[in-house]
């Protein structure tokens, strides 16, 4: 017998959207991932780095599943749950964990790192990051790309306009690392598709991804919940297409 839509939406409510890691929603959505292999990428490119910032860490997960870390990590993250996380998961790993507000400037020495992460970031301030690059250092990031899991986010909010949905597209970024005195040397994007099986899947995504319906609760947004919940039932999972971009830049030596 399916469950109902409020024992899933009671049981969505109450579980902790703590950290980056996404394995509650494993058997309720799927997501493609990119072809690239960003995690394999950031691993190849800390083995041979001496010193390393992971940027908007999250709760460390990603940095932490990299097999040889260099002699110095340090990573970033502004929201206390996240932080708590990434401390505990990460300095037995040999990383320092500093809390820091995502605004410039980076609480780090001019030339500090030759290799800067970022997977996923919700703002690129491109200036530092040239700043406390090494000269011939690298920045690699995979971003959120344009009007990403649009789908769901216009059920909510009705269609967006152009310059919402363009918003993050990776021509700007190139532009933005350039004006910043680094040359990208790699620049990728994809459209990806998504799967929500139960509305519960939904109301997690919503809520441990806030800045696609900002504002989102359950309360606010119950009766269109309800209709998407018997849209599911009655016609399978509900669809929705992510976009991604890696971009590698390189500062000049």
């Amino acid at each position: 017998m399916s469950r109902t839509f409020e024992d899933l939406v009671t049981e969505a409510e109450e579980v902790s959207v703590e950290g980056w890691d996404f394995s509650w929603l494993r058997g309720r959505a799927d997501e493609q991932r990119p072809s690239w292999g960003y995690q394999r990428l950031m691993g190849e490119r800390m083995a041979r780095a001496t010193a390393a910032l992971d940027i908007q860490t999250g709760g460390g997960e990603v940095l932490a599943g990299v097999p040889k870390l260099p002699p110095l990590v340090v990573a970033t993250e502004s929201w206390p749950p996240n932080l708590a996380k990434a401390t505990r998961l990460l300095h037995p790993l040999g990383a320092v964990v500093v809390a820091d507000e995502d605004e410039p400037p980076l609480p780090f020495a001019d030339a500090a790192f030759d290799l800067v992460v970022s997977r996923h970031p919700v703002t690129v301030w491109w200036e530092d990051i040239a700043r406390v690059l090494r000269p011939g250092g690298t920045y690699l990031s995979q971003q959120v790309g344009p009007a990403s899991v649009f789908e769901l986010v216009e059920y909510f909010l009705g269609p967006q306009p152009e310059e919402v949905r363009r918003a993050r597209h990776p021509d700007d970024a190139r532009r933005a690392a350039e004006a910043a005195g680094l040359e990208v040397v790699d620049l990728r994007s994809e459209s990806l598709r998504t799967e929500f099986h139960d509305i519960g899947a939904v109301i997690y995504f919503l809520r441990k991804v806030i800045w696609m319906v900002p504002g989102f609760t359950v309360d606010a947004y119950r009766d269109r919940l309800r209709d998407l919940h018997e849209q599911i039932v009655d016609e399978g999972p509900f669809v929705a297409h992510t976009t991604r971009f890696l971009i590698e830049a390189r500062k000049p030596a």
